[in-house]
């Protein structure tokens, strides 16, 4: 069985994370929960975030908001915030890798999967940033993606907006740095959540992939979610500005 690092700095932490109800998300919300830190999550999903909370032993909640309704979104934020405090950790998770073709985009659908997949992060930044100043600092984590790194087709309206992931980490950084807010990426590779499994894994699809991973197993959501916690953590107090990958070495 695999034994996990405890960090004390986490104890008693507010923590957001955006689409917490299922796949690296619902792992980042037991990761947070089990280092004993309260955790808020946000989801439009009300049977999946109701059936997380009650399978976790600790402090979480959630609010059911459409993060692409920004109005929904610092709504959410600030009854989490009445419940448990300001946050001063936020993981920026929430996204949506569905397969498109670049013919069949059209200027509404590339704009809401703008809206799905980076638009939302930004404004949970801005919402959170004034109580992590008023608290002396705080850490953000965006979630981005490898694919754009190994120029994976099929896809491009959500590889573009997770490329500008990194963009978004790296002025946020520069920008809240002085306030002691620190922000970076955390870069999955292809994990196994149970909507990976239901839509893409194929036996096929596996075999070509593990042959690009320089690691002989598949990645599952809590290897991600152990990254998010760690750079939340005091442990990574001089972090930020950067990508941290969780892709067992895939080229």
């Amino acid at each position: 069985m695999t034994e996990f690092a405890r960090y004390p700095s986490l104890e008693g932490k507010s923590v957001i994370v955006t689409g917490g109800a299922s796949g690296i998300g619902a792992a980042t919300v037991a990761a947070f929960a089990a280092q004993g830190a309260k955790v808020g999550f946000l989801d439009r999903d009300a049977e999946g975030a109701a059936a997380l909370k009650d399978s976790i032993d600790g402090s979480v909640d959630y609010e059911l908001c459409d993060l692409c309704d920004i109005e929904a979104l610092r709504a959410g934020i600030a009854a989490l915030a009445e419940r448990h405090g300001p946050a001063t950790v936020l993981a920026n998770n929430a996204a949506r890798d569905d397969r498109h073709k670049w013919q069949d985009v059209t200027p509404e659908y590339w704009d809401e999967r703008q809206a799905t997949n980076i638009r939302h992060m930004f404004f949970a930044i801005q919402a959170v940033a004034p109580g992590m100043i008023a608290s002396g600092g705080g850490s953000v984590i965006n979630l981005g993606s490898n694919s754009w790194w190994e120029a994976q087709g099929g896809f491009p309206a959500y590889t573009t907006a997770k490329s500008a992931v990194h963009g978004l980490t790296r002025t946020m950084a520069r920008d809240l740095g002085e306030h002691r807010i620190r922000v970076n990426t955390v870069v999955p590779g292809w994990i196994m959540t149970e909507r990976q499994k239901e839509l893409w894994a194929t036996p096929e699809a596996l075999e070509k992939h593990l042959q690009r991973q320089c690691l002989p197993d598949l990645i599952e959501p809590v290897y991600v979610a152990r990254m998010v916690v760690f750079l939340a953590s005091d442990d990574a107090g001089a972090c930020t500005a950067n990508n941290f990958f969780v892709e067992a070495g895939s080229t």
